[in-house]
C-alpha cells in the first residue's frame, strides 16, 4: 500500500518547529533522543550537559543550524534556571523540556549499609536536578502559555525494589512521583508531563557504573526481559520519548511509559 506525502512528511516532522531542551544530552539516552527530535523536525535541540567535548561534538554532528551545547549541572538550580531561560531569550519559547540527566550509585549498598553522603550526592542531580529542570521548563511555558511536553527519565527501578543500589531505587520511584504531582498541577495549563522508565541498558554511564564492557553489560541485562530476540536500546528510548514529547500523545499526561521488554524482577 502506497503512503502518500503528507503521511510521509508527518511521520518525519513530528516536532516540527519546536524548540527543545535535552539535559544530559552529551551521550546515551540524551544523544540519541537530541538526534532524534533534530530529525523530527525540531527547530532547534538544546543539549546540556557537563561533558563539554562531547556535548560540543554531538552538537556539531547534528548541526549547528538544529542543535546547540550549553553546559549545566542540573544539581545547581541556578544553572538550570539559566539554561531555560537563556534558551527562551534566543529562540522564543521552549516547547519540550526532556529531564534525563542522572547518575548512578557508587556503590551496591543496601539499607543494611546505607551510606547517607552517597545518597546526598546521588539525591542532588537525580532528585534535585529533575524537580528543577520540571520547575524552570514549566514556569517558561506557563508565561508564555506554550502547551509543551515535559517528560523525566525514570526506570523500571522506580517501581520495583531492587537487591542493591538502595538510593537510585529511592531517586527513580521520586521521579515518577514528581510526574505525577506536576501532571496534576501543570494540567490546567495544558503541559503534558510524563516519564519514561527503560530496563537494564548499555550506555557510557551504566557501563562505568557497572565496571563492564559493553558485550558483558548487555548480556547481564538480558535476564531481566521476558521479551526475547531484541536487546534494549538508547533508540528504543529515544522512540518513546519522541512520542511523548510530541502530539501523537496528545491527551496522555501523568503516565509512566515502561520500555522494559516485560521486566523481570531480582
Amino acid at each position: 500500500m502506497a503512503v502518500s506525502q503528507s503521511t510521509s512528511n508527518h511521520n518525519l516532522n513530528k516536532l516540527a518547529g519546536k524548540i527543545a531542551i535535552v539535559t544530559g544530552g552529551a551521550s546515551g539516552i540524551g544523544e540519541a533522543t537530541a538526534r532524534h527530535f533534530a530529525d523530527h523536525g525540531a527547530r532547534m535541540v538544546v543539549i546540556a550537559d557537563i561533558q563539554d567535548e562531547l556535548g560540543n561534538q554531538v552538537a556539531l554532528s547534528i548541526g549547528t543550524d538544529r542543535c546547540t551545547y550549553i553546559h549545566c549541572n542540573v544539581a545547581d538550580e541556578d544553572q538550570v534556571k539559566h539554561l531555560v531561560e537563556s534558551t527562551v531569550n534566543i529562540y522564543g519559547r521552549l516547547d519540550i523540556m526532556f529531564s534525563n540527566a542522572g547518575v548512578a550509585s557508587p556503590s551496591d549498598q543496601t539499607i543494611l549499609d546505607f551510606n547517607f553522603s552517597e545518597m546526598d550526592n546521588l539525591f542532588a542531580t537525580n532528585i534535585r536536578g529533575m524537580v528543577a529542570c520540571v520547575k524552570h521548563a514549566a514556569r517558561a511555558m506557563v508565561k508564555k502559555r506554550v502547551r509543551g511536553s515535559i517528560v523525566c527519565t525514570s526506570s523500571v527501578t522506580g517501581s520495583h525494589g531492587v537487591p542493591m543500589g538502595t538510593d537510585y531505587c529511592m531517586s527513580k520511584h521520586a521521579v515518577v512521583g514528581l510526574m505525577r504531582a506536576a501532571s496534576v498541577q501543570l494540567a490546567a495549563s495544558g503541559i503534558r508531563v510524563n516519564s519514561v522508565s527503560p530496563n537494564g541498558i548499555v550506555t557510557p554511564l551504566t557501563t562505568r557504573a557497572r565496571k563492564m564492557s559493553d558485550e558483558n553489560l548487555r548480556n547481564c541485562y538480558r535476564k531481566y526481559a521476558r521479551l526475547e530476540g531484541v536487546d534494549l536500546t538508547p533508540k528504543h528510548v529515544a522512540d518513546a520519548v519522541l512520542f511523548l514529547a510530541s502530539g501523537d500523545s496528545e491527551f496522555i499526561t501523568g503516565h509512566d511509559l515502561r520500555v522494559d521488554g516485560s521486566f523481570i524482577g531480582s
